[in-house]
């Protein structure tokens, strides 16, 4: 659960704000690419589509009643409280579907409607995730269904779960290339979502061992302006202590780095680490 107790009254508005702006983008992305096109990407908005096309249900209205008796389920055997924000965010998605259905389709080509329609639905999904809520759905069922089936992951039940909808939409639509569409607004929309809430301004996280750390940190200090910490190391076969650098550069940078370590040390050893994303002074601020 999200400590919302520590954050400032404008944080509350900032993460309502984003919220908002998500659920806008998810309802764009369903009215003008995937439920025109019969995309099922998995999760209770993509049983709804189905139950669209049979039943011409709101898409919205059904996502709404179906998400009820699943929070009810979750608080009566997960016992969590799941959050004001997730409450919002599910209510609101399925007011501005229903609200948003006069956006005009922009594609019938399945293939642009997959990719289009996970991109804006990821930054939509990343945004409410990066608030602090979800819109409900398949991530609270597949809780529910690991209380009782504990042999699965969660992550590995969301699959399932996700799975077995396109196959249930595709054998209703009789249209398998459909389901092949949907698992590519799935790989879309995924890769986004870690992008919006991870970062996607990779840095690179350098260790380096070598006898003459003190002089490469000072040319890293000196040269690139970076900062440098000093970590105490032992190399076990010999049982020499060293002293283990360890900084954060950009990737612009990395060659630069380089070409410090080989002039002073052609034998330090130097690991290279994706950091997915960097808080702090030369990176990104505090959100």
């Amino acid at each position: 659960m999200f400590r919302s107790d520590i954050k400032k009254p404008s944080d509350h508005w900032q993460d309502y704000f984003y919220i908002v702006l998500g659920t806008i983008l998810m309802a764009a992305s369903m009215n003008m690419f995937l439920v025109p096109n019969k995309i099922v990407a998995g999760g209770i908005s993509g049983f709804a589509t189905v139950l669209f096309y049979l039943f011409k249900f709101p898409v919205g209205t059904t996502m709404f009643v179906l998400n009820v008796p699943l929070f009810l389920l979750g608080i009566r055997y997960l016992g969590g409280f799941f959050g004001v924000k997730t409450l919002f965010s599910t209510a609101l998605l399925s007011v501005v579907i229903d609200l948003t259905t006069f956006l005009p389709v922009i594609t019938r080509d399945p293939l642009l409607a997959s990719i289009y329609g996970g991109i804006i639905m990821g930054v939509g999904m990343g945004f409410v995730f990066r608030s602090g809520a979800t819109t409900g759905g398949t991530d609270l069922a597949a809780k529910l269904i690991h209380k009782f089936v504990p042999l699965f992951t969660i992550g590995q039940l969301l699959l399932i779960v996700d799975v077995v909808i396109i196959a249930f939409a595709a054998a209703v639509f009789h249209n398998y290339d459909m389901a092949l569409y949907a698992v590519v607004t799935l790989f879309v929309s995924s890769k986004v979502i870690d992008g919006i809430v991870e970062g996607v301004n990779f840095a690179k996280a350098v260790f380096i061992i070598s006898t003459h750390s003190n002089r490469i940190a000072e040319r890293i200090m000196k040269d690139l302006d970076r900062g440098v910490t000093g970590l105490e190391g032992m190399g076990m076969y010999t049982g020499q202590e060293k002293t283990v650098l360890m900084c954060v550069l950009k990737r612009t940078e990395i060659p630069a780095l380089k070409s410090i370590v080989k002039e002073i040390d052609k034998n330090a050893f130097i690991i290279l680490a994706d950091a997915r994303e960097v808080l702090g002074e030369g990176f990104k601020t505090y959100y």
